[in-house]
């Protein structure tokens, strides 16, 4: 896949913030923007991140503390308008606790842990980083979400956190979307879902993923940008697959 043309749709000047840079699908993510021609790139993560491309720069964002998104989000004020706007975190298991199985499972702290991570960090970024993005020229703001927040698609259960805190991020996008579109028409506002991706979050639950369904990062990422790229204003509030397919909320 060529990185040069993954956002030749994207206007320039621009930078790009990948939040969530230090995840599988982050690294990735933040490689292939390396050679995208952007005037920057603004890696994002809880703990920083060591990269050797040009044209990256790292800083420090805790998704679940508004103060640090706020700060993060101030960084990205100078320099070339800032376009692309890619959130990539995500908890589906912890230390000692894996995906409910069962409604018996639940526990009220790791349900809010849930939404703090999947939906509530997200959408703060979003109340501190939509701001900035320009009032003209397409630029985008992009949640890593997963086909299992689909209420329609739901005929398995279990999951319950995952699965309710990615609906929940699913519908605050697309609110989002409806009130950026007022502001900013040429901007698109969407939520994706990469496919099952050969990292951390997914390690536990590969046994049963079908052959050639089981995607690389570099894969997924590059996956993820030709969407976009593909992407008008008229998609936005849209929740699409790595394929560009949507998926019903």
């Amino acid at each position: 896949m060529n990185s040069s043309k993954l956002l030749s749709s994207l206007e320039r000047p621009a930078q790009a913030a990948v939040i969530g840079a230090q995840g599988g699908i982050g690294q990735a993510v933040t490689r292939l923007l390396a050679g995208e021609g952007l005037e920057a790139v603004q890696a994002l993560s809880r703990g920083g991140l060591s990269v050797g491309y040009h044209g990256i720069r790292t800083g420090v964002i805790d998704i679940e503390h508004e103060p640090s998104i706020a700060a993060a989000a101030e960084g990205l004020r100078d320099g070339a308008p800032l376009r692309l706007i890619l959130v990539v975190t995500g908890l589906l298991h912890a230390a000692g606790h894996q995906p409910e199985k069962t409604y018996r499972s639940l526990d009220p702290e790791l349900l809010a842990r849930s939404f703090r991570v999947n939906a509530t960090g997200p959408a703060l970024v979003a109340k501190h980083m939509l701001p900035l993005l320009p009032k003209t020229g397409k630029s985008v703001f992009a949640v890593i979400s997963a086909r299992v927040g689909s209420i329609q698609d739901n005929r398995l259960g279990g999951w319950y956190g995952y699965r309710a805190s990615k609906a929940a991020l699913n519908q605050l996008t697309r609110t989002l979307a409806v009130e950026l579109r007022r502001q900013k028409p040429d901007a698109i506002c969407v939520a994706l879902h990469p496919g099952t991706v050969d990292t951390a979050l997914s390690q536990p639950f590969q046994g049963g993923v079908e052959d050639g369904r089981l995607f690389t990062p570099a894969y997924a990422a590059g996956r993820l940008l030709s969407v976009l790229n593909d992407l008008s204003a008229a998609d936005s509030g849209g929740f699409f697959a790595w394929d560009g397919q949507p998926i019903p909320f």
